[in-house]
């Protein structure tokens, strides 16, 4: 479901020079990292969002009638060889991304809230090693893949304390596997 614009950013998508930004949330397990899609420092939401300018891009972000789960992709190219030691032992998987677009008015300031136009999670990393600098694309799926995905959950009480220490429901649950329990008949 796409968030509306407000009628502040409505109205200035309607002038005839329109700005608009893409702003990057990246929950890393390192810290978080906020990128925005021009030049510079941008403060919003009482954070700092590092620019990137022409070195991002992110794909294009799909929304379809039916219930399906349409992935993205960020790129950040000019990443320097010496870190890429650091994108590669970063755990990724599972983590949050958020996507958000905004407006800039002619003083280059925030026209109002950006909307979020995708909520996912990374999924994996694809790094194109170049001389001095290296590409780094970073595939994001959608929230719905995790209705896709098999559950692993059983009925035992190891896997219940795993997940409920000192839970006692289900204790006795390998010996209920070879009794036999008479129903509707007297006891021999």
């Amino acid at each position: 479901m796409t968030n509306r614009l407000d009628e502040d950013a409505a109205a200035e998508t309607e002038k005839d020079v329109v700005r608009p930004i893409l702003l990057a949330w990246l929950d890393f397990l390192t810290g978080t990292t906020r990128l925005w899609s021009g030049v510079g420092d941008l403060e919003w939401d009482s954070q700092t969002w590092k620019g990137i300018g022409t070195l991002g891009r992110i794909s294009t972000v799909e929304e379809t009638l039916e219930l399906r789960a349409a992935g993205m992709s960020m790129q950040l190219s000019g990443v320097k060889t010496e870190n890429l030691a650091d994108v590669i032992s970063e755990p990724i998987q599972g983590r949050k991304a958020k996507v958000y677009l905004g407006f800039l008015d002619e003083d280059h300031a925030l026209v109002s809230d950006p909307v979020i136009i995708f909520d996912g999670r990374m999924d994996t990393i694809e790094i194109v090693d170049g001389a001095p600098t290296a590409t780094v694309t970073l595939m994001v799926e959608n929230r719905l893949r995790d209705l896709e995905r098999a559950r692993t959950r059983r009925y035992t009480d190891a896997d219940q304390q795993a997940r409920y220490p000192n839970d006692k429901g289900l204790e006795y649950v390998p010996s209920l596997q070879e009794i036999d329990i008479p129903w509707g008949r007297p006891k021999e």
